[in-house]
């Protein structure tokens, strides 16, 4: 049933950056539709309206999903085409997308990687079915730092290859939080908006930033590019490891440039030390 107010459907509701947007949606007053393949599954907040759908799956998008949605939040899953077909035929013309930095080419070593593939591809699939649309392409998530939960949790070494290069990790809730601002107005459609962490720091500092942040030492060690592809293969896919080495390799000479998410939410960017603050349950402390 449609309501005076229209609704905002988030997509992948339940990951990093959708959890906090519908968070940060209910806290502005917006009326919230959460899509996800497991409705029983999402422990999201009270107040936000849950409903079924696979992104891929036509069958599954049916009227209940699109009623009275007026503008969504597009998560890059694979086979978004079907979703932005259905979404477009319902009636929802306003998107934003969740890209990746990876889009913009701004470096030789985005050119076909995995990344960047996948996240043009869906950009496309929304810009060719609406002229209505936001793309936001952060760079690489603070996030991806849990991959270390493992090693610091049982007080393991890491193994650590190119510790001189440096990132600028964006924290999930400046995505999210950039992500209801354009949602809830107009001010940046046909916008493409790049989002870092507000500093570039080595993975050295990185990790010093862990040790701080959780008040324990973590022990690390420099390893080959050869040696953490030999370890790490059985676990990641050989496209990954070709973006993650070469990001990596060339943070070296040409450190990630900060773009914190303040152009448009008008708040400072977390910093690093932010996010360890918000983890810190991850890793057990």
């Amino acid at each position: 049933m449609r309501t005076d107010q229209p609704t905002i459907l988030v997509t992948g509701a339940t990951g990093a950056v959708g959890r906090h947007l519908v968070a940060t949606l209910l806290e502005r007053g917006a009326s919230v539709r959460a899509l996800t393949r497991k409705p029983a599954d999402t422990n999201l907040p009270a107040g936000v309206e849950v409903v079924a759908g696979d992104l891929a799956d036509a069958a599954t998008l049916g009227a209940e999903v699109f009623d009275g949605v007026d503008r969504a939040f597009v998560f890059p899953a694979r086979g978004i085409d079907v979703f932005m077909d259905a979404a477009v035929a319902a009636g929802v013309h306003r998107c934003t997308v969740l890209s990746s930095l990876a889009a913009a080419l701004e470096f030789p070593r985005d050119h076909g990687s995995a990344s960047q593939l996948h996240h043009s591809a869906v950009e496309a699939a929304v810009t060719t079915c609406t002229d209505a649309w936001t793309i936001l392409r952060p760079g690489t998530f603070a996030n991806n730092l849990l991959e270390w939960r493992w090693p610091i949790t049982s007080g393991a070494t890491l193994r650590v290859p190119y510790p001189t290069s440096a990132q600028a990790p964006v924290h999930e809730y400046d995505v999210a939080e950039a992500a209801a601002e354009t949602l809830l107005s107009d001010n940046h459609i046909g916008e493409i908006i790049p989002i870092t962490g507000p500093e570039a720091l080595t993975r050295a500092d990185q990790i010093a930033t862990l040790s701080t942040g959780l008040g324990r030492d973590i022990p690390w060690e420099e390893i080959t590019a050869d040696e953490f592809r030999t370890e790490m293969a059985q676990f990641i896919p050989a496209p990954i490891m070709k973006m993650l080495l070469d990001y990596w390799s060339d943070t070296v000479s040409t450190p990630d440039r900060p773009r914190p998410a303040t152009v448009v939410t008008g708040k400072p960017g977390r910093t690093l030390a932010d996010w360890v603050t918000d983890h810190r349950s991850d890793f057990g402390a």
